[in-house]
This record gives structure tokens, C-alpha cells and sequence, in this order.
């Protein structure tokens, strides 16, 4: 780890004003990681534990969190568990309990990746240094994107937080030095393309101050489904988070995102539109995930996503749709 100075922000204000080369940290289970094998390297580092941002509220149909709770914490909340289980299964599907108990929701929406070519700074990578190439396209790419893929970057995303709060229509709340600001999750999350290195839509010193996400009645009816080598402490080779409106065997709404396989969190809107009008079935089921790995680009050791995402979503259908008939 190399030399870097340490401040303790006592506002907002602070924080954010602490200049491009700052970093902020709150749990530093993501941050501090990347410092120990230089994959970054801040010079200075901002402790942002002391500002307000915190507390979990559900009022006027809307869920407010802040961004230095820790996942625990909100995985546990009982307004979180009643009207928002998919978001609680996330959480406590996330790392280990260790990690939960001292990571913060705004840390694990701006982790990186979890590529292995990323994290080793003896090899090229486009997220460290844009145009130095990226080795996953002919090495090891098992765990690697199928969906979002660039020339540059196959690399997934990887918290399973964000997978859900994508499929439910969340914003992300941030505040910088021109003010405050939201944006819709699906749209904090950039492709590769042309600028691998920039994986959010973030400004420089801007915070995330908090997540809010809009409350329905049959968000009550969803679930997160993680598809992964070992059940702990292990990212997923892919997952699903489903919420589904049903009118008896109707279904009239439906949220679906997924994880594992994108380079960003990958909302299906199309695969929700097939659903609608339709009868909870497995055949309903099987068919409107068919559409969910159009444009997918499965890499050499990989191609088993594309089945794998399609029966992932139908178990994780299968299971909030009450079963089939």
C-alpha cells in the first residue's frame, strides 16, 4: 500500500470539496482491498463515518436508505423484510456476515469488479489503463460477462445489492459541489465501451448520500435467486431478482434484473412485457426467458450463462409465482 494522507470529514461540505485525487471510504472493505494490492491508489483518504447519513424510513410510499448503513443492518430492517424481501435476500446473500457487518450500502454499489486480471497490476487491464488491452477475452473468463460485453471489458459487476434495486425502479441520491442530485440506478451504471475505466456516472466529489427506492404493494412478492461454486462468501455466476404482480393466476406487472452475467447490473424489461396479460406457468415462464440473452456475447469458457441465466430466471418465476398450475 503506498502513502497516502488520512481526513476525518465532519460535513457534507468537506467531503465533497476534498479534491479528484480524494478517496471517500466508509466500511473499507472494497476501497481499502484495492489500496493493499495497488490496484488503487489515493492520496489522500477521506473517513466520512461522522456525516448523516443513515436510518432506514418507509413513508409516503417510498423506502429511504442511507448510504452509510451497513447491508446487515438494512438486510434486518422489518420494513425491508415485509414490503422489499428481494432486496433483504440480496444483502444477506452478499460476502460474509463479517464483510455485511461492516460494508455500507453506498460502498457496495460503487465496488469494482472482481476480475482477476483487474486486480493483478502485473497484467493489462482497460479499467486500470485504458487501451492496454484486456487479457479475459483469450484467458480465463469462466466468471466473465455474457451481456454488455465491449471490445474493451468483459468483466461482471458484482454486488448482488444492486441487481435487485435495479429490477425495483431504485435511485441513487447524490450530492456534490454544484448540489444534489438523482438518478435512476439503471442509468448510474455504464457500459464498457469506450470508457472501461468509468463504470459509474458519478462527478468528481460527488457522495451517494442515500438510495430510495418507490413502494408497491407486490414488491412484497419478490425474491433473489444466487446461482453460485459454493453457497458462502462466493460471487454469483449468475442471479435473478423477480418481483411479480399477480391477479390469481394473472399476472399483471413484473420487475426482473440480473446478475453475474452483465458487465452492469442487467435489468429485462423485455422479459417483465412478455409476462404481462399471460398465466403463471412454467411454460409462461420458460418462454419469456428466452428473450433474456438476446445480444448476448458468451466467451470461451462462459457459454453455459446463456442456459444457465434463462433457468435461473425460470426457478426464481417459478418461486414468487406461487408455483406453477
Amino acid at each position: 500500500m503506498k502513502a497516502f494522507s488520512y481526513t476525518l470529514a465532519v460535513s457534507t461540505e468537506e467531503a465533497t470539496n476534498a479534491g479528484t485525487q480524494s478517496d471517500n471510504n466508509a466500511g473499507g472493505t472494497n476501497l481499502v482491498d484495492l489500496m493493499k494490492i495497488d490496484v488503487m491508489d489515493p492520496k489522500e483518504l477521506v473517513d466520512i463515518n461522522q456525516l448523516p447519513m443513515r436510518g432506514v424510513t418507509l413513508d409516503d410510499g417510498v423506502l429511504r436508505i442511507g448510504a452509510l448503513e451497513k447491508m446487515a443492518s438494512v438486510a434486518e430492517q422489518p420494513e425491508v423484510v415485509q414490503h422489499f424481501p428481494v432486496i433483504s435476500q440480496a444483502l444477506l446473500k452478499s460476502a460474509s456476515a463479517q464483510l455485511r457487518n461492516m460494508a455500507s450500502i453506498g460502498g457496495n454499489l460503487m465496488q469494482r469488479t472482481r476480475c482477476g486480471y483487474f486486480r493483478d497490476v502485473v497484467m493489462p487491464c482497460n479499467k486500470r489503463v485504458p487501451g492496454s488491452g484486456c487479457p479475459a477475452f483469450a484467458g480465463e473468463n469462466r466468471m466473465h460477462a455474457i451481456l454488455g460485453v465491449g471490445d474493451a471489458c468483459c468483466a461482471t459487476h458484482p454486488s448482488d445489492l444492486a441487481v435487485a434495486l435495479v429490477a425495483l425502479d431504485a435511485s441513487v441520491n447524490l450530492q456534490g459541489p454544484k448540489g444534489t442530485r438523482s438518478i435512476k440506478l439503471d442509468d448510474f451504471y455504464l457500459l464498457p465501451e469506450d470508457t472501461p475505466d468509468r463504470e459509474h456516472a458519478i462527478e468528481p466529489g460527488e457522495l451517494i448520500t442515500g438510495v430510495t427506492v418507490p413502494q408497491t404493494n407486490w414488491y412484497q412478492r419478490s425474491a433473489y435467486l444466487k446461482i453460485r461454486d459454493r453457497e458462502s462468501y462466493e460471487f454469483a455466476l449468475c442471479s435473478a431478482a423477480v418481483a411479480l404482480d399477480v391477479d390469481g393466476l394473472k399476472i399483471r406487472d413484473a420487475r426482473i434484473a440480473a446478475g453475474g452475467v452483465g458487465t452492469r447490473p442487467w435489468r429485462l424489461p423485455e422479459v417483465a412485457q412478455a409476462l404481462i396479460g399471460k398465466r403463471v406457468s412454467q411454460e409462461t415462464f420458460e418462454h419469456a426467458v428466452e428473450i433474456a440473452t438476446k445480444g448476448a456475447r458468451p466467451l470461451s469458457q462462459n457459454g453455459f450463462k446463456v442456459t444457465l441465466l434463462k433457468r435461473t430466471l425460470t426457478r426464481a418465476l417459478v418461486h414468487v409465482g406461487g408455483g406453477v398450475a
